[in-house]
């Protein structure tokens, strides 16, 4: 019996009929040549000798009674592959668009709370003879790095599939087992006396946490006349409003370290990169409806807190807010500030990182969330409230080697994540094998498929924007000016790319030095004086 932490019990009670709360990922995958077996039956039979080695497939839930407290993880011993591995084929020709439509479609369907949460589909018939695999699982067991750390247990990196060892004999009474009530209540006393003694034993840590967080920000005030790095409450936009259980799903993908070349030439990273195409495209999809606000769009980041190593199937996330700067007409300031907010925002959270993965107990929760979310979805509370956010945004750091799926090569690892009240589109990217793969996953009745299209189109377009934008370092003179580095055409099984070093002593000394040129001032100056 293991606890649901209270972030990942919300997943559960935000959870409305309009308002799925899993993630997924489509991988394309490439069939071994000459493959003449049922790959349907190769994925099964590798799912089920593997079930032990993921907790997220072997659990599911355990509500409390009256639903005091929250719920509780227990193994289900009687799992039926049948139910949650389904097969399905595309009719002909088997385009890329009816894929995306079936996608968005098996997306938007609850997952069954009385089995574990996941399911798993092989689609076939795809025109070009490849195979899709979709896999959903509910956020309340698993965050975007710790399916990540799944991916390894549950898929190989060769083609031949490893042999994992069978899973050990559980003591006990034999299957059926179910908690008692007086377990759960006791289980639930228990637990919320363990997050107390926690809460106290932190409070020392809160304290130095919560005062270096605000000298973060004291240091973040800008003069003023410049741009604010505390940002308000987003203007209103189409995306602001209630949504429907119906999906529009979208993807692409672009190299991995073009990218992060292009994004080290013009002064940011590949996340800035990221931002600024989802900027850029907005701004146009709006504008050309005559519907962009005069105000600038904000995103709502997901950040990690997930330590180096830690490999626990929960979530461990906390949220910033980035400024697209959809009101600045010239590219080059947008693009800067595009990454100043985003810099300003993760600072905050490396500061705050000690407190912000805390349980807080509180009695009743389970009922009262659920309301809650309930009623802010059907009053229309979404469009009437003004948003905090306008687009989710979300970068997820993926396996950097190829993966096989029972031998078969995967070629393409898109994510298709969660829209929500207020909030009808969700832009999420993960890397995989030298590639960047982007899913635009959204509320149909707000961004239809078509539309969805539209908006790729134009993220597009803004990249070819970013590519234009100068080089930040100072040229000396004399020099062959640099190549600039455009973003190629895409290739999924591109060589993986390798991490960035981090070059914070450099900047510190240039801070503390300044250019060349300013040095040369300087010098000139004090021989005057």
């Amino acid at each position: 019996m293991d606890h649901l932490s209270s972030l990942d019990a919300s997943f559960l009670h935000f959870e409305t009929p309009e308002t799925p709360m899993h993630v997924a990922s489509l991988c394309i995958l490439e069939l071994p040549e000459g493959y003449k077996g049922d790959f349907y039956e190769d994925v099964k039979a590798m799912v089920g000798k593997r079930l032990h080695l993921a907790s997220v497939l072997t659990r599911k839930l355990a509500p409390m009674p009256f639903e005091l407290a929250e719920p509780v993880w227990i193994e289900d011993d009687d799992i039926d592959l049948d139910y949650h591995i389904r097969s399905l084929t595309l009719r002909r020709p088997g385009s890329r668009e009816q894929l995306d439509q079936l996608v968005a479609r098996l997306h938007s369907s609850l997952l069954d709370r009385s089995r574990p949460l996941w399911e798993m589909y092989i689609i076939e018939g795809l025109e070009n003879g490849r195979v899709a695999f979709y896999s959903k699982m509910h956020h309340s067991g698993i965050d975007g790095k710790a399916g990540t750390e799944m991916t390894k247990v549950m898929y190989d990196i060769t083609p031949k599939p490893r042999e994992v060892p069978p899973p050990r004999r559980k003591t006990g009474s034999p299957g059926g087992y179910q908690l008692g009530v007086a377990e759960l209540l006791q289980a639930a006393v228990s637990n919320t006396a363990q997050q107390y003694r926690k809460l106290a034993e932190m409070l020392p840590t809160a304290a130095k946490a919560l005062t270096t967080a605000g000298n973060v920000l004291a240091s973040q005030r800008t003069a003023k006349g410049e741009r604010p790095l505390n940002l308000g409450v987003a203007p209103k936009t189409i995306f602001n409003d209630s949504i429907t259980n119906q999906r529009s799903f979208t993807s692409m993908s672009l190299p991995f370290n073009d990218l992060k070349d292009l994004g080290k030439r013009v002064g940011g990273t590949v996340n800035t990169i990221v931002m600024a195409m989802a900027s850029g495209g907005l701004a146009r999809f709006l504008q050309q409806r005559d519907l962009l606000p005069k105000e600038a769009l904000i995103a709502a980041v997901p950040v990690s807190l997930r330590s180096e190593g830690d490999s626990a199937m929960n979530n461990q996330v906390s949220m910033v807010r980035v400024d697209l700067a959809t009101d600045i007409a010239d590219p080059v300031e947008r693009f800067k500030a595009i990454h100043a907010s985003s810099e300003a925002g993760k600072a905050v959270v490396r500061e705050l990182k000690p407190v912000l993965g805390v349980d807080m107990p509180m009695t009743g929760s389970p009922w009262l969330m659920t309301s809650l979310a309930s009623l802010y979805g059907r009053s229309n509370l979404a469009r009437r409230l003004p948003p905090m956010a306008n687009v989710l945004i979300s970068n997820v750091p993926g396996p950097q080697v190829p993966l096989y799926v029972a031998g078969a090569r995967m070629l393409s690892f898109y994510p298709v994540s969660i829209p929500y009240h207020g909030s009808a589109l969700n832009i999420t990217v993960q890397s995989y094998a030298g590639s960047l793969d982007f899913g635009l996953t959204a509320c149909r009745r707000i961004l239809s498929q078509d539309e969805s299209y539209e908006l790729i189109e134009h993220m597009k377009a803004a990249l070819k924007d970013i590519e234009r934008l100068p080089r930040v370092e100072t040229a000396v003179p004399g020099a062959s000016p640099l190549k600039e580095v455009p973003v190629k055409a895409v290739e999924t099984t591109a060589k993986p790319a390798r991490k960035a070093r981090a070059a914070a002593p450099a900047r510190k000394a240039a801070a503390k030095t300044g250019t060349p040129v300013a040095r040369r001032q300087r010098a000139a100056a004090k021989r005057a004086g």
